[in-house]
């Protein structure tokens, strides 16, 4: 989670064992677990990846819901806390979020932490992500660690890592990051552009039985249709729902799949198997939002210096190269 553009070695070879940057061990998971029955089944699906506490996107967000003939089934993939580190505004979110289905992040899955395991923010951010970058997320980690009580701790590490969908003819498998770790980059636009990632592809379509992943972990949105020799798997990554996405905007993005068109112009998106996967704009009351933020995070704060920027203009990031 940064407003930088990092390159993605798919095996992080060299990866430093710091806070931040590690993987913890009760991340992953096999590809194979997705090989089950769906949990959701759901004629329109909105998968809402990185909220990071905008109640103004949150708010949004329910009023897109609203104007669809059939009210979709809303999922919130991970980290749907971040910048709301004020008693509040947190239980603010914890109250919207917690009715409704949802994944814990790496931030939810830290900050129900009890312990401590050497992973500060949990991100598991690649060596080409800077130091500072990496520390002034873990700074913003272990405000939030104050936030929640014993209850809504047990809650928040309670949630699942992955849920399966049934969406007209597609099996959906929503994760927060990718289909291996809940931290995982390889759904990152440049790593799925790799050469090398094809055949990693083609093992994980195979044994998860999956033809759509939803993540956002990255924070940069994505959405690939690769052809295999098993058949089609098809990525979409929202990047954030909750903060501007591309260079020049101040909206979010969330991922929305259904068995009929949105009632919302898509900024891009695809059908397949009778099934439209579109990426769509969460135009959100950014003053509002703003508001909040600079209230807790004032410039010389890790998040005004990680974050503000991108918050006021967006990343250095095109929506064509989201697309494909």
């Amino acid at each position: 989670m940064s407003d930088r553009r990092p390159r993605h070695d798919l095996l992080h070879a060299a990866e430093p064992a710091a806070a931040g940057r590690i993987c913890p061990t009760d991340y992953l998971y096999p590809p194979s677990v997705f090989d089950r029955d769906a949990e959701i089944e759901a004629d329109a699906l909105y998968v809402v990846g990185g909220l990071y506490g905008n109640l103004a996107a949150l708010a949004a967000i329910e009023r897109m819901a609203a104007a669809e003939r059939t009210p979709p089934t809303v999922v919130f993939n991970g980290d749907f806390h971040w910048f709301d580190a004020e008693p509040g505004w947190f239980a603010a979110i914890e109250r919207a979020v917690a009715p409704r289905l949802a994944l814990r992040g790496n931030v939810e899955t830290e900050i129900a932490r009890t312990g401590d395991v050497g992973a500060g923010c949990g991100c598991a951010y690649p060596p080409s992500v800077d130091d500072d970058v990496v520390w002034r997320s873990n700074e913003i980690l272990a405000a939030l660690r104050a936030m929640p009580d014993a209850a809504t701790r047990t809650r928040l590490a309670q949630l699942p890592m992955h849920l399966v969908a049934q969406v007209g003819r597609l099996r959906v498998g929503i994760v927060h990051g990718d289909a291996v770790s809940l931290a995982g980059w390889r759904f990152a636009h440049d790593a799925l552009d790799q050469p090398s990632a094809r055949a990693w592809l083609a093992d994980i379509a195979r044994a998860s039985r999956i033809d759509l992943f939803a993540s956002t972990h990255t924070c940069l949105a994505a959405l690939r249709n690769v052809a295999l020799p098993s058949g089609r798997l098809t990525v979409v990554n929202n990047g954030a729902a909750g903060m501007p996405n591309f260079a020049g905007s101040t909206f979010g993005v969330i991922t929305r799949i259904a068995a009929v068109p949105s009632p919302h112009r898509p900024l891009y998106g695809l059908a397949r198997d009778g099934v439209h996967i579109d990426a769509l704009a969460v135009d959100y009351d950014q003053r509002s939002f703003l508001d909040c933020f600079l209230a807790r995070w004032p410039d010389g704060s890790p998040a005004h210096a990680s974050y503000f920027r991108r918050i006021m203009s967006g990343p250095d990031y095109a929506a064509a190269t989201a697309a494909g």
